[in-house]
């Protein structure tokens, strides 16, 4: 389990300079640097979650995603960070390095990626990219609410993740359907983000994302926290694959003021219980 927060992992603004869609982060959980592709810049997402650090009410400056520029800027930020000419800019200057490596491209963002409508071709031409630059040993990350798998070019773009060093990680924080909806605030139903990565995960191990807050005050309860293992040991008793659970809590500024960070012995209590009901990894990441 990890316990130290990393520097500069409070900040992650998707805008780097000039670009509009590609940005590099020190992300906390790849333990590296990240580039971010963000395919919402939009800032429209179909999950309105109360821990989210986007600000939804402010215009976004960029409606679309310029498909060309986007590859461009990617093709960039490869050299970019390769080169290490990185850690010449101001705000990377200070990474210690052990850090200073590449680790993945992670599809993320202002919403839910997988909403993009062409979403399997930018996967592709993303792929394509990476190899041309001999990063076979970097990662593709897809950050995902697991809302949209069912659909087909989500199916290929999996795919395509698959078979290109790729890995998926599903959010997936709520046990019960009051506490999803109370956290995600969406009218997708639970149920069927709950089908859509046991699905997922019968094809490949998946990776799940489990953010866990105070919610005026108040952390969630051992009964929530029961409810959701359980819904872990459902989606692995149906042959699904889950590799890792990441545990972790508020470490940027929240869109709610009454959404906390967990102390770091209340978010490894969550850790050790889910980690004991359902025998998977567990990895904790605290906040602040």
């Amino acid at each position: 389990m990890s316990d130290t927060p990393l520097p500069l992992h409070t900040s992650h603004p998707r805008s780097y300079r000039e670009n509009k869609f590609v940005y590099p982060v020190l992300s906390r959980r790849s333990r590296g640097i990240s580039i971010g592709v963000n395919l919402n810049p939009d800032k429209v997402c179909n999950f309105d979650c109360i821990y989210c650090q986007v600000d939804r009410r402010s215009e976004a400056e960029t409606r679309f995603v310029e498909f060309d520029q986007l590859l461009a800027e990617l093709d960039e930020m490869f050299r970019f960070v390769t080169s290490g000419d990185i850690y010449d800019d101001e705000t990377f200057r200070d990474v210690p390095a052990e850090l200073r490596r590449l680790n993945d491209v992670a599809f993320s963002g202002d919403g839910e990626p997988t909403t993009y409508k062409n979403f399997d071709e930018i996967v592709s031409r993303a792929a394509e990219l990476k190899r041309r630059h001999a990063l076979e040993n970097v990662k593709l990350v897809l950050i995902t609410n697991a809302s949209m798998f069912h659909r087909p070019a989500v199916e290929r773009g999996l795919e395509i993740l698959d078979a290109n060093n790729g890995e998926t990680w599903a959010k997936l924080e709520a046990g019960t359907d009051e506490y999803f909806q109370l956290v995600e605030r969406t009218k997708i139903p639970f149920r069927q983000v709950l089908d859509n990565i046991t699905a997922a995960a019968q094809k490949r191990p998946l990776v799940i994302q489990s953010l866990f807050m105070r919610i005026d005050g108040e952390p969630p309860s051992p009964g929530e926290i029961d409810a959701f293992c359980d819904r872990l040991n459902e989606i692995t008793a149906a042959d699904g694959r889950l590799r890792l659970v990441q545990v972790y809590t508020v470490a940027r500024s929240p869109a709610e003021s009454f959404v906390t960070a967990l102390s770091n012995d209340e978010l490894h209590a969550i850790a050790t219980t889910i980690g004991t009901r359902t025998g998977i990894e567990i990895e904790t990441h605290p906040g602040n």
